[in-house]
């Protein structure tokens, strides 16, 4: 099995809104910026993933539209395999995100045509699933779409990695397929865990979640992340970086764990890389993140 990813998931169009806050319900705030960019998670985990130097293949549909044509060239840019990326009859993916002059953000989506992936799709293609050491998955796709691709992973002898991003409930079948599962603070509460606010609380939802998975993950912002793997749970400060935007910190992180777990790091080393990848991103602004690479990881890590 060669070492390399495949992520089946989203690909939206980004626009990026940035204000003093988020507004409240009803009021007209005026902004200060606006920019577009692609993204879709999936999209952004691919590019990641690629970025620390695994081989990365994609499965997802976009638009015949403008946008769509943006997308596959994102990823392509960023030497993602864009040979399973469907373009299809229907608008595509696009998502309106408002950041806030403190760095965090808010977001809404349109799935588009992300909800157009079927099961021919991923059958179609299943050499990359039995070349693939590791699987990435997210919620922004149907759920049938991720269970039988958890179902091909497993049968090929891939470790599925879980985003679930947007929370949903985790159904039975997930649950026996999926190796890593990953959420963040407020992902962690929708799923059932008391509120994480700190790095204890963020322990204690990775205990929580743990019947979900073999291996659970916790974001937790500036506070840092907490795993539960092998029986043990344990927590990993975040670094101290300059914040500029929170954005996109989740999608690195997945990226940058996925692309050393295909490279065999152990779990713990593969989980600190990915934590310093997603402090990277953070303090980095969105139009010169492009322009990362791996060094920029063993910088943070090498000095924090």
């Amino acid at each position: 099995m060669s070492q390399s990813v495949l992520v089946i998931g989203s690909l939206h169009f980004d626009m990026m809104v940035n204000g003093p806050r988020l507004p409240r319900l009803g009021e007209t705030l005026p902004g200060d910026s606006w920019s577009s960019k692609c993204g879709g998670k999936g999209s952004n985990q691919a590019v990641e993933a690629a970025r620390h130097k695994a081989a990365v293949a994609m499965i997802g549909c976009v638009g015949d539209d403008d946008m769509g044509r943006q997308l596959v060239e994102h990823l392509s840019r960023g030497n993602v395999n864009i040979q399973s990326i469907k373009t299809v009859k229907n608008r595509s993916g696009l998502s309106v995100v408002i950041s806030e002059s403190s760095g965090d953000y808010a977001a809404v989506i349109v799935s588009g045509a992300n909800q157009n992936i079927h099961m021919s799709d991923l059958h179609d293609v299943k050499d990359l699933f039995t070349s693939a050491s590791i699987i990435v998955l997210q919620n922004e796709v149907p759920e049938e779409i991720n269970i039988e691709a958890a179902r091909l992973a497993k049968n090929g002898g891939g470790k599925v990695i879980w985003n679930a991003a947007p929370a949903r409930p985790v159904s039975p079948e997930m649950k026996e397929l999926v190796d890593i599962l990953i959420v963040n603070a407020v992902e962690a509460e929708m799923l059932g865990s008391n509120p994480v606010n700190s790095l204890a609380s963020a322990m204690e939802a990775a205990v929580y979640l743990a019947p979900q998975a073999p291996s659970v993950i916790v974001t937790a912002g500036e506070q840092g992340l907490a795993i539960y793997h092998e029986g043990a749970v344990y927590s990993l400060p975040s670094h101290n970086v300059r914040l500029i935007s929170t954005h996109g910190a989740g999608d690195a992180f997945v990226g940058a764990l996925a692309a050393r777990l295909a490279q065999q790091d152990i779990f713990q080393d593969a989980a600190s890389y990915a934590n310093a990848a997603a402090a990277v991103i953070v303090s980095t602004p969105e139009d010169q993140r492009g322009a990362l690479s791996a060094s920029d990881v063993y910088k943070v890590l090498n000095v924090t």
